[in-house]
């Protein structure tokens, strides 16, 4: 994946984008735990389900979020912005 030049965006557009990125990171990890939990919680009563492989199938796009947050982050940073 091509990864983004945060230089080119203005400081409005980056606050925006943190946020944003933010909101939907926080949603797909919570999501991936509840998933996770119901997966475990079927395996134990019913046996092995796919929906246990799912939340670490999605880990990598996870990681990639909290990956460009941090870059957000060290751009505000350099302009002396939070």
């Amino acid at each position: 994946m091509k990864k983004e030049d945060f230089t080119q965006l203005s400081t409005d557009e980056l606050i925006k984008k943190k946020k944003t990125v933010s909101v939907v990171t926080g949603t797909l990890a919570g999501m991936q735990i509840a998933l996770l939990g119901l997966g475990i919680w079927i395996t134990m009563h019913q046996g092995f389900t796919a929906l246990v492989v799912i939340p670490v199938a999605l880990l990598p796009i996870l990681i990639m979020n909290f990956n460009m947050i941090a870059d957000i982050k060290k751009e505000l940073a350099a302009r002396n912005l939070k």
